[in-house]
């Protein structure tokens, strides 16, 4: 969402805003891209069940090995200690939780500058850099 706008600031690409995508012409009809855009999460949600959400990989592990796993232990040796785990921690799913709620925040922020501004994100960056006394929410709500 920045970088196009970015790289169509400084004439690498020429392609619309982030809110004007939905107007412009392909090559197929709106219906159909987001018909295509969309069929396909539900099918690997439900493929799944669910289990991945309650047993992280449980999908990819047969019925006999999900009765017979154990759960992974601490070796000794310290090459054994050095290579990561692939089961994700408590720790690490917190953090993607925390970083996906801050990008959701992110994009809420977006879409409130730009109803109020009119510009994209990156516009509205440059403009308070070039007069960042005058340029600012303060200024940009009173007026």
């Amino acid at each position: 969402m920045l970088l196009p706008e970015v790289f169509t600031k400084i004439g690498v690409i020429n392609v619309p805003e982030w809110y004007d995508a939905g107007k412009q012409e392909y090559f197929a009809s709106s219906s159909t891209l987001f018909r295509h855009r969309v069929h396909p999460v539900p099918l690997r949600v439900e493929s799944g069940g669910g289990r991945d959400i309650k047993n992280p990989a449980a999908s990819t592990r047969t019925p006999s090995s999900r009765a017979t796993a154990s759960p992974p232990t601490r070796s000794a040796t310290p090459a054994a200690s050095s290579t990561p785990s692939l089961r994700p921690t408590l720790e690490a799913k917190e953090k993607e939780i925390a970083n996906g709620r801050l990008a959701m925040l992110a994009f809420l922020g977006f879409v409130i500058q730009h109803n109020i501004t009119g510009k994209g994100p990156f516009e509205n960056l440059l403009q308070h850099l070039s007069d960042p006394w005058h340029n600012t929410i303060i200024q940009t709500l009173s007026s």
